[in-house]
Formats: structure tokens, sequence, C-alpha cells
């Protein structure tokens, strides 16, 4: 009897440690405030995260609920979004200004609290109003639970690489500037490797970051792209480098000497230190794939040196793809495949019930009356129309509280003018430059699959768009170049193991299919995540319904919920 006693109260107390561990509170303090800082020979003020570019680092499990409590003490609006998770029931805590939430404003505080589902890899956290995530930015980390384990090697050590872009200026001058004169914002002078622009810089030979190595070690980096207009190459000399999970999805293993991402876009890879003892610089520059529109074009560098590399060893500078390197930067983000079987795999939905052919690109709008502004402005659009954000009450709030005026559910399905899309001369038609404004988005019921069709269009020349969709993951079944042709593309449809992305660059001058289950009640927006072309109007957004139970309902905002 006492042996069974004995046994019972063990398991009882495994259970409770079980459940504990899954039910895990993290909890972090955000203070957001003025810093300054001296770097490319200049002494300015940046919006930081407890005084530290970039920001803090948060580790979390898989099913851990994280609380962060954000202390606005900068002079700006802000808020702060949990790029790429699901935020299942808990819209809330999304982030994104003016859909989910109003702003924090100057010297208030947020508590956002949200439990990470069904998700592990590497995510990350950005500001999301206007361009304060060039410096409002810093790593998510979701592990498995305990008693679970990576379907690949366990790596000897973990590090996360942020590739950012730094203005020797503030930011948010340079979005207030741009979108005053109706132009393009002043170009960034650098990037950043975790916060250091790197030795090719002027006034930065000691401001380059530094990995040390064992040889015969296996590490896994956890890249993330935080650049806010620019998509990134990214090498190590003389090191292959293994994919194995994306925007926190896990992946077949590919095996490559580069890697693309788009701003949003996170990679985890595999580095085995299997060369010769020595130095070897890491390196990043920009893939820019707009034909004739300027970007910065310079290189960021950190240094891998091995443990017992002489200090005076000159490192070895791996060889960059050209700037317009699209034949590379497509066969990296097309080759990837999805892990079927593997932790968190979600088959392809096959039957659709909301199909959508989004076309996506820049156009013009007219100058109001009496600004600086002069000739037409840039802007942008999906479906031929430039999405325009709420200021006196967010979207979620809208559709909780059953308001109405705040946005229409009329965003077009199709096209509301066919055109051969990316061939260029569309720019001869002025009319077809210029779209109308609008708070459009589409209603989904709950559970419903949605398949879209992301077409990039040539008005003001073709580039590639990095479309990042919050709340959900989307499938991508196929991509391509040219105009999309269901008799003939629909054939190159990935329907067994697609890789699962939160952002999908794509292509320039071409289209990517792509479908997603709408299983999350609330409002989700669908924007490119190239920072200049957010407050443009290249964005629209998702209302999905309730489901038929409480489980699937969205429970009522947090009583501090920041108000317009």
């Amino acid at each position: 009897m006492e042996r069974h006693f004995f046994f019972s109260a063990c398991a009882l107390l495994l259970l409770a440690a079980s459940t504990a561990s899954a039910a895990r509170i993290v909890e972090h303090t955000f203070y957001v405030h003025n810093l300054t800082v001296n770097k490319l020979c200049n002494t300015q003020i940046i919006t930081a995260v407890n005084g530290r570019l970039p920001g803090p680092t948060i580790r979390v499990q898989e099913g851990d609920t994280l609380l962060v409590h954000v202390f606005n003490k900068s002079p700006y609006n802000l808020s702060i979004h949990w790029h790429g998770v699901f935020q299942r029931l808990s819209g809330w805590a999304d982030g994104p200004s003016m859909i989910t939430q109003c702003p924090i404003r100057p010297g208030c505080k947020y508590i956002y609290k949200f439990t990470i589902i069904d998700q592990e890899g590497t995510l990350w956290w950005h500001a999301h109003v206007s361009f304060l995530r060039a410096t409002v930015y810093g790593a998510l980390i979701i592990r498995p639970r305990d008693g679970h384990s990576y379907p690949f090697p366990m790596p000897y050590k973990e590090v996360p690489i942020l590739l950012g872009e730094w203005w020797n200026t503030n930011v948010f001058d340079v979005e207030k500037l741009a979108v005053a004169m109706g132009a393009a914002p002043n170009l960034s002078i650098a990037y950043t490797i975790n916060g250091w622009p790197g030795d090719l810089y002027p006034c930065s030979e000691n401001q380059m970051y530094k990995l040390k190595l064992l040889q015969g070690r296996t590490y896994l980096l956890r890249i993330i792209n935080a650049a806010l207009n620019h998509e990134l190459f990214f090498k190590i000399a003389n090191h292959k480098l293994t994919v194995v999970s994306i925007d926190a999805r896990y992946t077949e293993p590919y095996v490559t000497d580069v890697v693309v991402s788009a701003p949003g876009q996170t990679v985890d890879v595999l580095l085995t230190a299997d060369q010769p003892v020595g130095s070897y610089y890491m390196a990043a520059t920009a893939y820019a794939s707009a034909d004739g529109v300027l970007f910065d074009n310079t290189t960021t560098r950190g240094v891998l040196a091995y443990d017992g590399a002489p200090s005076s060893t000159t490192p070895l500078m791996p060889v960059l793809p050209d700037f317009n390197d699209t034949p590379t930067a497509h066969k990296f983000y097309s080759n990837l495949t999805g892990l079927v079987g593997g932790p968190h795999w979600e088959p392809v939905p096959l039957k659709v019930d909301h199909e959508m052919l989004v076309t996506i690109g820049l156009g013009l709008e007219p100058c109001p009356a009496n600004t600086s502004c002069k000739g037409p402005k840039l802007s942008a659009s999906m479906n031929n129309v430039s999405f325009v954000r709420p200021t006196s009450l967010s979207m979620l709030q809208a559709f909780f509280f059953n308001v109405n005026g705040v946005y229409t559910t009329d965003f077009p399905a199709k096209p509301t003018i066919e055109f051969d899309y990316t061939n260029a001369s569309i720019n001869n038609n002025i009319p077809m430059l210029f779209a109308p404004k609008g708070t459009k988005l589409t209603k989904l019921k709950f559970n419903s699959t949605v398949e879209i069709i992301f077409q990039n269009t040539a008005i003001l020349g073709v580039e590639n768009h990095p479309m990042h969709l919050h709340g959900f993951d989307f499938h991508v079944l196929a991509q391509g170049f040219g105009n999309y042709k269901p008799a003939t593309d629909r054939k190159k449809h990935n329907f067994i193991n697609p890789q699962m992305r939160n952002t999908i660059a794509v292509p320039a001058g071409g289209w990517a299919v792509t479908r997603f289950t709408a299983n999350n009640p609330g409002v989700w927006v669908l924007h490119c995540h190239l920072d200049m072309h957010l407050p443009l109007g290249l964005a629209t957004a998702f209302v999905v319904e309730n489901g038929p139970t409480p489980e699937t309902t969205l429970p009522p905002p947090p009583v501090d919920l920041p108000q317009c």
C-alpha cells in the first residue's frame, strides 16, 4: 500500500511539474526611451528598448504565456508587433497601430499578453508605428517544450543574427519628410549585424560583431532580416549553411552558401566550424530587384574567429552576389520545402472557400493643396485600392463592438480592371497609375480556406515585394515570373511539402500562390514589409468572424488597451 501511494504521489508530482512547465509565464519589461549613440562618425539620439540596440532577446518555450510590460518613455506614439506569432484568441496583443490597437502614447503603458501555441523557431518583435522599427526591434526565440527536441542534431550553441539598417539621422523625420514631399525616403547609409556596422564603414573599425567558434562544433544561427527597406544576401566565407527553419517553420534541410531574406523573414541555419583554424567574415548586402531605383549599396560584415586563430590573421571575405542577382535569390526562395511530419507541420488545405487574385505595386496620388509636395505623390495599392488606416478607432475595436464607419468589407477579390500586369507599357496609361484611397477589408467565415495569388505589377517598375500576413502562416504553393497563367501554372503547385511562411517575397515582375486557413477570429492585416510602402497604402486586412463556440470567439479587450 505504501509503495502504491509512493508511485501515485510521484506520478502526481511529475504531472504537476509537467503542467507547470507547459503553463509557464515569461515576463519582461520594456522601457522605450531616447538613447544617445555614437556610430559612423556621428552622435545622435535614437529610440531604443532598455538602452540596447538591438533590444532584448526574448526566449520562451512552445506553450508559454508571455507578458511584456511596455512603458513608452519616448516622445513618439508607439506599438509593438510580435512578428509571426499567431495570437490565437489574443488579437488585442498583435500590435499594429490602428489595426488591433490605438498606439501607446508618450508617458503611457500597455501590457501585451499572449500564449505561444503550435510554434517553434525564430520570430521577432518590432515597433509597428512609422520608421521606429529601425531601432526598436529584437529576437523572439521559441524552443520546444520540455521533453521535445529539434528535428535536427542539437547544436553546440544558438546565436541570433539580426540584420539591421542604419540612418545617421532621426528615422521618424526620414518618414515624415518623405510623406510631406511625396517621394521615396532618404536611403539608409549602412547595414548592421547585431547593431554593429562593421569595418567597411567610416569610424567603425572597432564596431564589428565578432563570434568565437570551436573547430568541429555546429552552431544554430537564427538570422532575422530586421532591415526596413532592403532584402539582403548573407554569406560566410568558405562555409556552407544548412537551412532547417524559416519563419518558425521547420524545413527539409537545404544546403547553400548564400541566404536571401526579405524584411520580416527569419532563416535558421546550421553552421559547422569545419574549416582550418582562422578568421572568416560574415557579410550582408542588398538584393535590389527594382531597375533604376536607388538603394543602399553598402556591405556590413562581422567576424567568425576560430578558437586559437591569431589575432593578426586577416579574415577571408566571401564573394557576395551582385545586387541584382535575381536568379540566385529566386533559387533560394523557391527551393525551400516544408518538413512533412515534423513538429507543427500542417498539410495543405485542398478545398478552397475564398479565391483571390491580388495585384500589388506602386502608383501615384495627387498632392494635397497647400503642402510642400511637388507633383504627384508616391502611392501604392492592392487590387487598385490604396489602404488608409483609421484615425479614431482601431479596426479590431470596430469589429468587436460592431462600430460602423471605420472600415468596409468590399475589398475586391480580383483586380477591378484586368491588364497585362507585368508589361511596362501600362505606365503610358496615366489613369491606371492612380488608385483610389479606402479602408477596404475582406470578411471571412471562421475556418474557411483562402487562396491568395499575389501578382506583382510593372506600374512604376517591377520589384520584389515581401508580403506579411498577421495572425497566420500560409503555404507557398508556387512562385514564378510574368503574369500568373492558371492553365499552366496550376500544374506547378506543390501540395506535398510546400514551405510555410508568414512573409512571402513575391518575385520581381512575378507571382506567388499561397493558402491559409482562417481559424483565428479578429482583424488581421496583410501588408508589404518594406516600411517605405506601408504608409503609401500597400496593405489590406481580413475580418475573420467568430467561431461557433466560446473557444473560437474573440474575448473582450484588456482593460488597459490604449485609447485613441
